[in-house]
């Protein structure tokens, strides 16, 4: 069978149940049986994804990051320093639509899929008061989130992209840091923007114990996402236990600050049974991409049109991204291509990272939206609409920029 026409009912498999409110892990777990049933049908691959979901160590990194981030979140939400840190800011910018946008932008440096589910709770409390649907939330926390995608040095799938490509670190981030800033500008405009008359914060005077009250409560909660950082750069540790250190090291500092937490409180609390399985479900559809040769095929197909190299290219970037939903499936997929196509090309380079990041958005298989729409109880396809807005007008940017300033 084409394999373009798999990938079709693959996705309409997942729009279907999404539709019936089925649980987004499930329906993408039904679109890798439909891709097995029409291109494979071999019990031993659906035993060796299986053993390699269970296996890889990326599994485990990112359940135990993940469930972390979320004992994070109570930790901060229960000792009253996500509250502090919200009216601090509030204060600081006198506009909670900055606070929307600038506290997901900065969590989403924290290289760990539960970025998402951190900054939720921040994005629920700068919106308090204000006029806006759960969709609209769920939006705003999933899309500023990876405003750095693809100009960070702190993101994993940077350091990957740069090491396959043959180039500097500091060279691509410096090719694409521009496009951070246009994505900032065009979700301000798509997201922010329309919000404006809900935007009532009263401007407050700080004294002097107030405003050192305030920077204390900000520095507070910022601190185990600057750790997590540095644990990982420094010491090059996985995700799932930097995250843990930074949890562990706040149970003494809330009880030195007298704003303890109930260690019981933090580990049970964050125990979310759905979205643990969710991450499951995800991971092993992934593991079935490859094991029922569905990716290799596709890759192949796209690579066999008569259409220019960099649209081809381009095309595979968006595809992968949508497949995978992380930025390592894209960057493996691309990156090899793009450095046989022409090595230490940052054109191509900037093409995959950009283009994979914008099939990635696109996509239920990105955890951060799964979490994002879980979180505020919202419509998928409400949120969906906004994130394509957003992500279209961003194509026709970057393309128009490569096109002008091809190398």
């Amino acid at each position: 069978m084409n394999i373009f026409l798999i990938l079709f009912l693959a996705i309409l498999a997942i729009a279907v149940l999404l539709r019936f409110r089925v649980m987004i892990g499930l329906a993408i777990l039904a679109a890798g049986a439909v891709m097995w049933i029409l291109n494979d049908r071999s019990l031993a691959t659906l035993w060796s994804s299986a053993v390699e979901t269970a296996t890889l160590p990326r599994t485990y990194d990112l359940i135990f990051a993940l469930y972390f981030v979320m004992c994070l979140e109570v930790q901060l939400r229960k000792s009253g320093t996500l509250k502090g840190m919200v009216e601090a800011l509030n204060r600081l910018f006198s506009s909670s639509r900055i606070t929307l946008a600038v506290m997901p932008a900065f969590l989403g440096l924290l290289p760990s899929l539960g970025g998402a589910r951190f900054s939720a709770p921040i994005v629920q409390a700068a919106s308090e008061g204000m006029n806006i649907s759960p969709a609209r939330k769920a939006s705003i926390n999933y899309y500023f989130r990876h405003i750095f995608e693809t100009s960070s040095p702190t993101v994993p799938g940077m350091l990957l992209a740069c090491a396959i490509a043959g180039i500097h670190l500091s060279d691509l981030v410096l090719h694409l840091i521009w496009f951070a800033a246009a994505t900032f500008i065009v979700g301000w405009f798509v997201l922010l923007a329309p919000l404006k008359g809900e935007d009532h914060v009263k401007k407050e005077v700080s004294t002097g114990a107030s405003r050192l009250a305030d920077f204390g409560n900000v520095a507070l909660a910022i601190s185990p996402v600057v750790l997590n950082i540095l644990l990982m750069l420094i010491f090059n540790m996985p995700a799932g236990i930097a995250m843990g250190i930074s949890v562990l090291a706040l149970i003494p500092t809330f009880y030195f600050l007298k704003r303890p937490v109930p260690i019981k409180d933090i580990f049970l609390e964050a125990f979310d049974r759905k979205l643990l399985l969710n991450v499951v479900m995800i991971l092993y559809f992934i593991s079935l991409l490859s094991g029922t040769g569905v990716l290799d095929e596709t890759l192949a197909a796209l690579k066999a049109l008569p259409l220019p190299t960099p649209v081809i290219f381009a095309m595979l970037s968006v595809l992968v991204g949508l497949l995978t939903g992380m930025s390592q499936g894209y960057i493996a997929m691309a990156m090899p291509i793009c450095a046989a196509i022409a090595p230490g090309s940052l054109t191509y380079a900037g093409m995959a990272m950009v283009f994979g990041c914008i099939g990635q958005m696109l996509t239920p298989v990105h955890l951060c939206f799964t979490i994002s729409v879980d979180y505020f109880k919202a419509d998928f396809f409400q949120s969906f609409k906004q994130i394509f807005i957003c992500e279209a007008i961003l194509a026709v940017i970057f393309s128009a920029w490569t096109y002008f300033t091809w190398a």
